[in-house]
C-alpha cells in the first residue's frame, strides 16, 4: 500500500498551562479538511486508488475511481459517537463482481428498461437482459459500476472528481458519452454528488447512485425501525415485472404514502398489490416539485430514533426510487464479516423515472449532441 497523500490541510494547536507552575503542552487539532489517498488495487489492468474525504467535523467518505463507488461514510449520532452507515466490504475484491450495486455510480441507465429495447429516432436499440425481460442499470459489461474511472482529487476542497468515457455501442448504447461525476463533502456534513454528461449521439441517459444506508450502522441488523417522509404525492406503479405501467397514481390511501414521516417496517409486507409485486418497496415516486422549478427540492428525509443520525435527501431530479433492500439473501459478507441479510439497508435513488425511453408522457432522458446533461444529488447528515 502506498502512503496516503494529504491534500488539503486545517488545523489548530492550544497550549494549556497549569496554575501550579508547571506547564503542561495540550495539543488540540481540529479534523482536517483534507483528501487522502492511496492505493487500492488494480482492475482490468489499471489502477484503482480509495480517496478520503474529510471535513473540520470529522465526518468522513471513503470513495474509489472503480465503479464510482461509495465504500463508507462515517457520520456522527446524537451523542457524537461515529458510526459508518452505508453497506460496502474493505477491499477491493469485495465488490467484484457486485450483484447488488452496493456503493456504486449506475448508468447508463439507472434502473429497468422494458425488454431491453427502445426506440430512438427511428432505430430499434436492443440491449443485454439482465434482470427477468428487462435490463437493469445500464446492462452487463460495460455498465458504470464495473468499469474504471479516471479520479482526480480537487484542490481546496474535501472531493474528487471521476471521469469516464463510455463508448458508442456499449451494453447496446448509442454514441460516445463523456461522464463526469464529483463528490464534494461539505463542512455542514453534506456528501453533493454533481453529475455531467455530453454525447455525441442522441441517448437515454439515467445518472444515480446505489448506496445501501442503515444509519443505526451497517451490520447492525434491520432498518425497519427507520422513520421515512418521501415528499411526493404520486408515485409510478408497476407491473409483474417491475416495469412502470405509466400511471401516475396518488400514494394517497395506499402503503406508499410517506407524505409524513413512518416507520419502513410499518406496511412493508402490506398485502397492497404494489407492495407484493415489489417484494416490499422498490418503486419510483414523483417528487413534488413546483413547475418550471429544475432546482435542489426535497426528495426524502429518513430518522433512525436509536442514534437520533438523519439522512436528508435534496435532488434537481425528478424521481427517487426508494428500494428496502428486499432482495439481499444473506449471500453478500461485508465489512467485519458482517452479513448483509434482506433489509439490512435502503436505498434513495434519485433519478428520472424507469423505463422513460418507452413512455413518451414521462420526463425525457434523452441527451442530444450540442446538449449538456447535468443533475446534483445532495446527501445531508445530522443527528437529533
Amino acid at each position: 500500500m502506498m502512503p496516503r497523500q494529504l491534500t488539503t490541510v486545517c488545523a489548530t494547536v492550544l497550549l494549556t498551562f497549569s496554575i501550579a507552575g508547571l506547564a503542561f503542552a495540550q495539543v488540540s487539532t481540529r479534523h482536517m479538511q483534507a483528501v487522502q489517498q492511496k492505493s487500492f488495487g488494480t482492475q482490468d489492468g489499471r489502477p484503482v486508488t480509495l480517496y478520503t474525504l474529510t471535513n473540520v467535523n470529522g465526518v468522513e467518505v471513503d470513495t474509489m475511481n472503480y465503479g464510482g463507488i461509495i465504500l463508507s461514510i462515517r457520520v456522527p449520532d446524537r451523542k457524537g459517537q461515529f458510526a459508518d452507515v452505508v453497506l460496502g466490504h474493505e477491499k477491493l475484491e469485495g465488490y467484484i463482481p457486485n450483484p447488488p450495486y452496493i456503493g456504486a455510480v449506475v448508468g447508463r441507465y439507472a434502473n429497468r428498461i422494458a425488454n431491453g429495447t427502445f426506440t430512438l429516432d427511428g432505430k430499434t436499440y436492443t440491449l443485454p437482459k439482465n434482470d427477468g425481460p428487462n435490463t437493469l442499470h445500464g446492462g452487463v459489461d460495460k455498465t458504470f459500476n464495473k468499469v474504471v474511472w479516471d479520479g482526480e482529487a480537487l484542490k481546496g476542497k474535501a472531493g474528487v472528481t471521476y471521469t469516464y468515457l463510455s463508448k458508442d455501442g456499449d451494453d447496446g448504447f448509442p454514441g460516445n458519452l463523456k461522464l463526469r461525476v464529483t463528490y464534494t463533502l461539505t463542512n455542514t456534513n453534506e456528501l453533493v454528488i454533481d453529475y455531467e454528461a455530453t454525447t455525441d449521439k442522441a441517448t437515454p441517459i439515467n445518472l444515480s447512485q446505489h448506496s445501501y444506508f442503515n444509519l443505526a450502522g451497517e451490520g447492525t441488523g434491520e432498518i425497519l425501525n427507520h422513520e421515512v417522509m418521501i415528499n411526493a404525492d404520486r408515485f409510478t406503479p408497476v407491473d409483474k415485472n417491475l416495469i412502470p405501467t405509466g400511471e401516475l397514481r396518488p400514494v394517497k390511501g395506499t402503503p406508499l404514502d410517506f407524505t409524513t414521516s413512518t416507520k419502513i417496517g410499518a406496511r412493508v409486507d402490506d398485502t397492497y398489490e404494489q407492495i407484493a409485486l415489489g417484494h416490499g418497496y422498490d418503486h419510483n415516486w414523483v417528487i413534488n416539485r413546483n413547475k418550471g422549478d429544475d432546482g435542489l427540492v426535497l426528495a426524502a428525509r429518513v430518522y433512525e430514533p436509536t442514534t437520533g443520525r438523519v439522512l436528508e435527501v435534496t435532488t434537481t431530479q425528478p424521481g427517487v426510487q426508494f428500494y428496502t433492500g428486499n432482495f439481499l439473501d444473506g449471500t453478500v459478507t461485508g465489512k467485519q464479516g458482517h452479513v448483509y441479510k434482506r433489509r439490512y439497508g435502503f436505498c434513495l435513488e434519485t433519478q428520472h423515472f424507469p423505463d422513460s425511453p418507452n413512455h413518451p408522457d414521462f420526463p425525457s432522458t434523452i441527451l442530444k449532441p450540442g446538449e449538456t446533461f447535468r443533475s446534483k444529488t445532495v446527501f445531508k447528515f445530522s443527528a437529533k
